[in-house]
């Protein structure tokens, strides 16, 4: 009797938790939720097919590569920091992938392991540059981003690298059950992960004391260094595992692929909450703000606007939301 009595009370304890957790985050995002919802509604409205099984699950396939670039981008906006290099880390990942089977006839399994090595790499090189020397993070990975841009250029001679294997496409293209896409199911463990490392961790309560405060992490015994190498070496690894999704959704390496990758990356974090100048964010937030772009882009589709208007109007958004963040800031 006792031991059911304390299932049962445990059991209580958890659901309770859960249900103060999802109020809490209700009232945190509570702007954005409106938001999406309002967004939703009237794409709904101008085009009914936006809300077909086949379209949402698309919206969830397109939504969960940007979400793998944006979870890492909000650690290193938190600490204060900026990526610009995920979008090329993404195209040299997935041409390194695809030249492996293509070319060479490595199995999918070490081709796969090659490309996050790839990317794993370019992250370690930004973390070491951002924390060993002064030169600010902007110029970091803008030179990175050049540079990884310029590889997969290079080695594909500028041509994309075709794959017809089934177990590669498979990794992009599959689904679980008939009824999970792969990239979403990918998704949701990386959600774990990176919910796991930011609020149960003390390197995420590190990542918010640096970010909040450098000097003062740095007197209290925090290993500033480690923390922002992490942050780096981490973003690359997720832009990789992007850049393989992608690549086996597109059945090729393309040079040209993650084109813009990092503002869509930046535009979800930014919407989701998360100060530009560091010390807060949360990726609850993060994954409203790219379900936000996920919509906004998918419904520009769908009333045919033109790509060339897409990037004015992720612009917009993108300067609207850190001027509100600002403001927000100010009345704090």
């Amino acid at each position: 009797m006792a031991q059911a009595a304390l299932k049962e009370k445990k059991k209580d304890n958890f659901l309770w938790n859960l249900g103060s957790s999802i109020i809490t985050f209700i009232r945190e995002n509570l702007g954005i939720l409106i938001g999406l919802l309002a967004l939703c509604i009237i794409i709904s409205i101008i085009n009914p097919n936006f809300l077909s099984s086949n379209n949402l699950l698309n919206v969830l396939r397109q939504t969960s590569t940007n979400l793998y670039l944006a979870l890492a981008m909000t650690m290193i906006i938190i600490l204060g920091g900026i990526d610009l290099s995920v979008g090329s880390i993404m195209a040299v990942t997935g041409v390194v992938t695809t030249l492996m089977i293509a070319t060479f006839g490595a199995p999918v399994f070490i081709a796969v392991l090659a490309g996050l090595f790839v990317g794993l790499l370019i992250g370690a090189l930004n973390g070491y540059v951002a924390a060993t020397t002064v030169i600010p993070p902007f110029i970091i990975t803008l030179a990175t981003m050049n540079i990884a841009r310029g590889a997969a250029y290079v080695i594909t001679d500028g041509k994309p690298v075709r794959v017809m294997s089934d177990s590669f496409n498979f990794i992009g293209s599959g689904y679980i059950g008939g009824v999970l896409p792969m990239p979403v199911l990918y998704l949701l463990i990386l959600l774990i992960i990176c919910y796991f490392i930011m609020n149960k961790t003390r390197l995420g309560r590190h990542m918010y004391a640096v970010g909040g405060n450098a000097e003062a992490a740095k007197f209290s015994g925090i290993n500033i260094k480690k923390v922002q190498f992490f942050a780096y070496t981490f973003s690359g690894l997720m832009a990789a595992i992007a850049g393989i999704v992608l690549a086996s959704r597109m059945f090729s390496g393309q040079p040209t692929a993650g084109e813009g990758a990092e503002l869509d990356a930046i535009a979800a974090v930014v919407l989701g909450g998360t100060s530009m100048t560091g010390g807060y964010g949360k990726i609850g937030g993060t994954v409203i703000g790219a379900l936000i772009i996920g919509v906004l882009s998918n419904g520009l589709n769908l009333m045919g606007v033109s790509s060339f208007w897409q990037y004015i109007v992720k612009g917009v958004v993108i300067l609207v939301a850190v001027y509100a963040d600002v403001i927000k800031r100010r009345k704090a």
